[in-house]
Order: structure tokens, then C-alpha cells, then sequence
């Protein structure tokens, strides 16, 4: 068992034997911790530019194209990073994540101004 602060290896009746090495980083658990922070700062945006690029009313091919496409990049850079993949393949999905993003992005503004 692993845990992240000090005061978790105080001794309690579920820890009755605290140990000081409880507290060294494992590196599946902070590999899993690194996916989530990644995540965290990633989908936030996709919810956002997806809900305003749908407000458009595109195309229902675009549209799949574009969120499905996402998902999907999202998807298979999780599964890269989680197998430990090299950098370069983990910033390749993410590029095409972030460039559909942006083309989402793009098309909402355009529209919205009247283009």
C-alpha cells in the first residue's frame, strides 16, 4: 500500500504497523496520477469548444468526424501513456486532439461571427 501525505502513516487501527516506505512514490500509481492530471487539463476544453461547436448546427458527418475523433486521440493517447509509450507518440495523439480542437474552435468563431 502506498500513501502520498505524512500524516497517512500515523499509526491507526488500519495501519497499525506504520512504515516510513509507505510514503515512496510507486511508479504505476503516479503513471495513473500523471494520465488524470493530463486529463484534467485537456477535457475541460473539449467540453467547452464541442458544446459551442454543436451550437452551430454543423453537419452530422462533421460533427461525428470531429468528436469521435477526439474521443478517439484521447483514447489511444491514454492508452500510450498508460503502456509507457515514447514522448513523441504521446504528442502526436495529443497534437491531433489539440488540432481538432482548435478547427472546432475556429469553425465556432466563424460563426459566430456570421461567416
Amino acid at each position: 500500500m502506498v500513501f502520498r501525505s505524512p500524516e497517512d502513516i500515523r499509526k491507526t487501527p488500519l495501519n497499525p504497523a506504520p512504515n516510513p516506505k509507505q510514503l515512496e512514490p510507486n511508479e504505476r500509481v503516479e503513471r495513473i496520477r500523471r494520465i488524470q492530471l493530463n486529463d484534467l487539463e485537456n477535457l475541460p476544453f473539449f467540453l467547452v469548444a464541442g458544446l459551442l461547436f454543436v451550437l452551430t448546427d454543423p453537419s452530422l458527418l462533421l460533427a461525428r468526424w470531429l468528436l469521435y475523433g477526439y474521443v478517439v486521440s484521447r483514447l489511444l493517447h491514454f492508452a500510450a501513456y498508460f503502456t509507457a509509450r515514447t514522448h513523441d507518440t504521446r504528442a502526436t495523439l495529443w497534437t491531433v486532439g489539440s488540432l481538432i480542437l482548435i478547427f472546432m474552435t475556429c469553425r465556432t468563431l466563424l460563426a459566430a461571427l456570421g461567416y
